[in-house]
């Protein structure tokens, strides 16, 4: 029979191939959607939410990490941020993120307690939050797209939901 693959190591890899579902719609939207405000919320763009994305990997890289060695990526100016500056930062921000769940698996499975953790304290369930709330930026960027007449093509939509391919974008990549 054969051994089961090591529980870090597929947590890291789903979170590798979470990345780069992420960056894969920030690089394959046009160019006008970057700046296209929200509907609804006027001083809210595209732009902020992909750069939310990577601020919200900071704070709890910040939170979770400190006193574990663990330095947080510099976080980015949402309403400046350009594609060029958000992917290299995006890829910085997932390598925190897996040294977090190394942290939480060198630790018994569980990351440090902070007093208002919203999540169990538990990295199965801290990788699912984190895929859950990139997974609702995702969708939130692709119907801005469709409300402001700006569809995209159906390689960008179909591909966020083609995680082999993009499993195997993401070897060797954090």
């Amino acid at each position: 029979m054969p051994r089961p693959p090591d529980l870090v190591d597929s947590l890291a890899a789903t979170w590798r191939t979470n990345n780069r579902v992420t960056v894969f719609l920030l690089q394959n939207i046009p160019p006008e959607l970057w700046s296209a405000r929200i509907p609804g919320a006027a001083h809210r763009t595209v732009r902020m939410i992909a750069g939310h994305i990577h601020n919200a990997r900071c704070m709890w890289i910040k939170m979770l990490g400190r006193g574990h060695g663990i330095a947080p990526p510099m976080s980015v100016a949402r309403q400046r941020v350009t594609r060029a500056q958000l992917i290299p930062a995006l890829q910085r921000s997932s390598r925190g993120i897996i040294q977090l769940l190394e942290l939480g698996a060198a630790r018994g499975g569980r990351l440090p307690l902070i007093p208002w953790l919203n999540i169990p304290p538990d990295i199965a369930h801290f990788l699912a939050y984190f895929v859950a709330h990139e997974g609702h930026h995702r969708g939130q960027i692709m119907l801005v797209a469709r409300q402001v007449g700006c569809r995209l093509p159906a390689g960008v939509t179909a591909g966020v939901w083609q995680w082999s391919r993009r499993a195997k974008e993401a070897r060797g990549k954090a």
